[in-house]
């Protein structure tokens, strides 16, 4: 896994909520044994008619927004099956980051990302950026009135910055094992070659011997 580095990127506005891991990928595209071209499907049955031709209507083919990097969503993306491959999908199309808003307070708190979506999106190095319901709408206000608006993703101060006439600025919180693991570039593999000396040191300590019957 690539260290996450800071950049600048597009933002794509998917003024949705609850968007589900089917919506993301359907399901007739989980039958290959590969992890590659699942970019081309993603979002499939809102991004294309029923002719197969892209709907000019589907944000994600609007020219405004070609080639960009950010995906801003509504509260719980990610819901529905625990499919990997949801999130393969939106980083084969070229998405580094999502960000999404929690909803209600308390008992009725729902988040910005489905749990199993959050874990498989830690695991393949795409980040998600969880901000109140307030400046996620400024975001979406801000993209409306100036469409083709970037913005800044900076993970060790972790803020995202809206290049519009006057900077805005928002800060995130994330887990510190989390914000480890981008910044070093490791995954669930890279992490256990870390300690591979120790690894190698305790099955050579522990080894089994076999003896002839």
């Amino acid at each position: 896994m690539k260290a996450f580095e800071n950049f600048r990127g597009l933002i794509l506005p998917l003024d949705r909520a609850n968007v589900d891991t089917d919506a993301i990928i359907p399901k007739q595209f989980l039958k290959s044994v590969s992890r590659t071209g699942f970019g081309e499907a993603l979002f499939h049955d809102w991004r294309y008619l029923p002719d197969g031709n892209p709907d000019p209507q589907f944000v994600l083919n609007q020219e405004d927004y070609q080639n960009a990097t950010i995906l801003l969503a509504r509260n719980n993306f990610g819901c529905g099956s625990s499919r990997e491959h949801a999130v393969w999908a939106i980083c084969q199309y070229g998405f580094r980051v999502v960000i999404a808003p929690w909803s209600g307070e308390g008992k009725h708190r729902i988040p910005g990302f489905a749990d199993i979506f959050r874990n498989n999106s830690v695991k393949n190095g795409l980040l998600t950026i969880e901000l109140s319901p307030e400046n996620v709408e400024k975001i979406f206000q801000s993209i409306f009135q100036n469409p083709g608006l970037e913005a800044t993703v900076h993970l060790e101060e972790q803020t995202v910055t809206l290049h519009v006439p006057q900077n805005q600025t928002f800060h995130f919180d994330i887990d510190p094992t989390v914000k480890a693991r981008f910044l070093q570039g490791l995954d669930d593999i890279g992490i256990t070659l870390k300690e591979e000396k120790c690894i190698a040191a305790f099955e050579k300590k522990h080894q089994t011997q076999f003896f002839p019957i």
